[in-house]
C-alpha cells in the first residue's frame, strides 16, 4: 500500500488554533518559531533554495560546466585525446548515478547534514589530488574519488531537500535553485582566467577548497525539515497559487512502489534523452569550437559561458510556467528545441548558427531541467524522493554518458563532430514521446 502523509495539516499549511475551533492559515511572515515564539521573517524553504543555488553555482563553474575548460587545458598540456576526456566525463557521471540508490538511503538513515559534511571533506581532498596529477591514471582515480563528494553535496541531496519544503511552488523553487547552476556556467570563464594567471594546479585546488567550505557550513541548514521548524510546506500560503499540479495527491510512494509504475520509467527515459544533448555539449562544446570552428580557447570559453545566461532566463520562465501549465508539455517542447539547436550548430557554418544554438539550447535546458524533478515529486511525493531519484539516476545516466562518448568517439574516428552531433540530436527529438506517455500513475500503484 502507498503510505499516507503523516501530517496532512502541515502539508497543506493548516494548523489548529489554540481554542481547538478549527484550522487557521499562516502567512510566511507570521509563522512563529516553536522555540522562541518570535515571528520568522524568511521562510526556511527559501533559505535552503538560496543555499543550494550557491553550491550548484560553484559546482557548475568548476566541475560540471567547467569540465570542458579543464579538458582544453589538460589536452594542451598533456595531449590526451577527446575520447579519453569523453570516457572520464562519462565515468564520473556513471559513478554518480550508480551511487544514487545508496545515497538516497544514506540521506534517510543518517540525515542530510552528515551526508553533506562527509561529502565536503571528500571534495577538499579530491580537488587537491586532482591538482597534482601528471598521468591519465592519476586523473581518472582522482576524478572518480572526487565524484563521491560532489554527489554527496550536490544535485540529488539538494533537490531531495527542496522538494520536501514545497508543493504548489515546487517548480519555481527548483527553478530558482537551478539558476545557481546557470550562474556558475556563466562564470566559468573565471576559471579559465585563473588557469592563465595562477596556473591550473593552484586554480583547481583553491576552487575545491571553496566548494568544500561552503558545503560544510550549509549542511546544518539543509538538514532542517518543516517538522523541525514548525513551518508549513510552501510557507503556509496554499490558497494563492491555483489548482494543484497534474498528478499531485496526498499519498507518497516508496521507491519500490514508484518503480512499478509506467510513469517512473517514462520520466527516467525522457530525462535520459534530454541529457544526450546536454552532456555532449558540456563535455565537447569548447573542444568543438576550438578544433572544428577555429575559435581561440578564451573565445570558446566565453561562448560556452553565454549558454548559462539563456539557461538562467529559461529557468525563470520554466519556473513561472511550471506551476501554471502542464509540465510534460513544456518538457516535450524543450526536447525538440534541444535537437533543432544542435542540428543548426552542426550543419550551418556561420556565427549566426552558433548564436542560435546558444539561445535555443540555453532556453530549452533552463525551462526543462527543474521540471523533470518537479514532475517526479508531484507524482510520487517527497517522503521517499531521494531514493526514487537515486534509482531513476540509474536510467538517466544512460543519456548522460552516451552523449559525450558518441560525440567524442565519432569525432576522433571521422575527424569532426558532425556525425556524432547529428545522431544525438535525432535521439533527443525522439525522446519527446516519453513525455507524451509520462502520465500520472493511478491512485494505487500497480
Amino acid at each position: 500500500m502507498v503510505r499516507e502523509h503523516r501530517h496532512p495539516e502541515i502539508a497543506h499549511g493548516r494548523s489548529t488554533d489554540d481554542t481547538g475551533h478549527g484550522p487557521t492559515f499562516q502567512r510566511v511572515g507570521a509563522v512563529t518559531d516553536v522555540d522562541t515564539g518570535r515571528p520568522r521573517r524568511v521562510f526556511t524553504g527559501w533559505k535552503i533554495v538560496a543555499a543550494g543555488g550557491l553550491i550548484w553555482a560553484l559546482q557548475s563553474m568548476v566541475w560540471i560546466q567547467g569540465y570542458g575548460n579543464l579538458a582544453v587545458e589538460l589536452r594542451n598540456r598533456f595531449g590526451w585525446s577527446k575520447t579519453f576526456f569523453s570516457l572520464v566525463f562519462a565515468a564520473t557521471r556513471t559513478e554518480g548515478a550508480l551511487i544514487g540508490p545508496a545515497q538516497g538511503g544514506a540521506l534517510t538513515r543518517f540525515g542530510t547534514r552528515r551526508v553533506m559534511r562527509v561529502g565536503a571533506v571528500i571534495v577538499a581532498i579530491g580537488f587537491i589530488a586532482i591538482s597534482q596529477v601528471d598521468t591519465r591514471t592519476e586523473f581518472v582515480v582522482t576524478m572518480m574519488f572526487t565524484t563521491l563528494g560532489i554527489a554527496a553535496t550536490g544535485f540529488l541531496t539538494l533537490t531531495a531537500v527542496t522538494v520536501s519544503w514545497f508543493e504548489r511552488k515546487r517548480a519555481r523553487a527548483l527553478s530558482l535553485q537551478t539558476m545557481g547552476f546557470a550562474i556558475g556556467g556563466f562564470a566559468s570563464p573565471i576559471i579559465v582566467a585563473g588557469y592563465a594567471w595562477f596556473g591550473w594546479r593552484w586554480t583547481v585546488a583553491a576552487s575545491g577548497l571553496v566548494i568544500a567550505l561552503i558545503a560544510w557550513f550549509v549542511a546544518p541548514l539543509a538538514g532542517r525539515t518543516p517538522a523541525d521548524t514548525g513551518e508549513a510546506v510552501d510557507g503556509g500560503e496554499p490558497t494563492r497559487d491555483g489548482p494543484r499540479a497534474e498528478g499531485v495527491r496526498e499519498r507518497h510512494f516508496t521507491a519500490r512502489e514508484a518503480m512499478r509504475t509506467r510513469a517512473f520509467w517514462m520520466i527516467a527515459m525522457g530525462h535520459a534523452s534530454a541529457l544526450l544533448v546536454v552532456s555532449a555539449s558540456m563535455a565537447h562544446l569548447t573542444l568543438y569550437l576550438t578544433e572544428d570552428r577555429g575559435y581561440r580557447a578564451s573565445t570558446a570559453a566565453i561562448v560556452a559561458g553565454i549558454v548559462p545566461v539563456f539557461q538562467f532566463i529559461g529557468t525563470g520562465l520554466g519556473g513561472y510556467l511550471g506551476d501554471r501549465v502542464n509540465k510534460r508539455l513544456i518538457a516535450g517542447i524543450a526536447m525538440c528545441v534541444h535537437a533543432a539547436a544542435l542540428l543548426l550548430l552542426t550543419w550551418v557554418d556561420t556565427w549566426v548558427a552558433v548564436a542560435a544554438f546558444v539561445v535555443m539550447h540555453g532556453l530549452a535546458w533552463g525551462a526543462r531541467g527543474p521540471l523533470m524533478n518537479a514532475i517526479r515529486a508531484d507524482y510520487f511525493g517527497s517522503t521517499s524522493f531521494g531514493a526514487i531519484m537515486g534509482w531513476s539516476s540509474m536510467i538517466v545516466m544512460v543519456g548522460s554518458i552516451s552523449g559525450p562518448i558518441v560525440a567524442g568517439v565519432l569525432a576522433d574516428a571521422t575527424g569532426d563532430y558532425r556525425l556524432g552531433f547529428t545522431i544525438l540530436a535525432i535521439g533527443a527529438a525522439c525522446g519527446t514521446i516519453f513525455w507524451v506517455e509520462a502520465k500520472p500513475p493511478p491512485p494505487e500503484p500497480t
